[in-house]
């Protein structure tokens, strides 16, 4: 689909547990779909077992599916040192000339995660509501420098005593305007939108129809 040489790269971060590998579960079958070569590349600390849990469930061909165990702090491969992905990345697109489009999962870390922008090219930092709804007024670095904000789970609000309302206000106060998008990765609610800003970001297309 893109004309370009370079290969566009999303990084997906964000603390454990906040749904990370199944944001990428539902955003696979959506990106092909709208016919987008895709791969991805999983951080996990000693194991591969997000890599093996998508080679599963994606209906990606398991080749194009790369883990790798960093041994060491989830955030040092994804900023300090992205060595490790950027071989897998260039593995990958040694093997498939065609792709459009790798996303980088990093390891389940805190706020203070960020991706090098030497490694991709945008990042998206996922939370849950089940962190509880003051998450955004702490300002991580994770969060507030994220080219977009992906807020999860938010079905589970009202059983962990969460308030919507109150995430809203403080993740638009201490985001500056960068996108926050809501998501419910079990009905789908917000997968639209966070299509629209790969699409627009990383693709270069003006608005899809979804």
């Amino acid at each position: 689909m893109m004309e370009s040489p370079s290969v566009a790269r999303l990084g997906i971060g964000g603390p454990v547990g906040s749904g990370k590998t199944a944001l990428i579960e539902n955003l696979v079958p959506r990106l092909l779909d709208k016919e987008i070569q895709l791969a991805i590349v999983t951080n996990d600390l000693l194991t591969q077992q997000d890599a093996d849990r998508l080679k599963r469930g994606s209906l990606l061909p398991t080749e194009r599916i790369v883990g790798v165990e960093t041994g060491s702090c989830p955030h040092t491969a994804i900023r300090e040192d992205p060595s490790m992905n950027l071989l897998a990345i260039a593995d990958l697109e040694q093997r498939f000339p065609d792709l459009d489009l790798i996303l980088v999962e990093s390891g389940g870390d805190n706020l203070a995660s960020t991706f090098s922008y030497d490694l991709v090219d945008a990042y998206i930092f996922v939370l849950d509501v089940g962190a509880g709804d003051d998450i955004p007024s702490k300002r991580g670095p994770g969060f507030t420098q994220a080219d977009l904000v992906v807020i999860n789970k938010i079905d589970l609000a009202p059983y962990v005593g969460a308030d919507l309302k109150v995430i809203r206000e403080e993740a638009t106060a201490n985001r500056q305007g960068k996108p926050v998008i809501y998501t419910n990765c079990k009905t789908g609610e917000g997968l639209s939108s966070v299509m629209e800003f790969i699409f627009q970001t990383l693709l270069f297309v003006d608005s899809v129809s979804l």
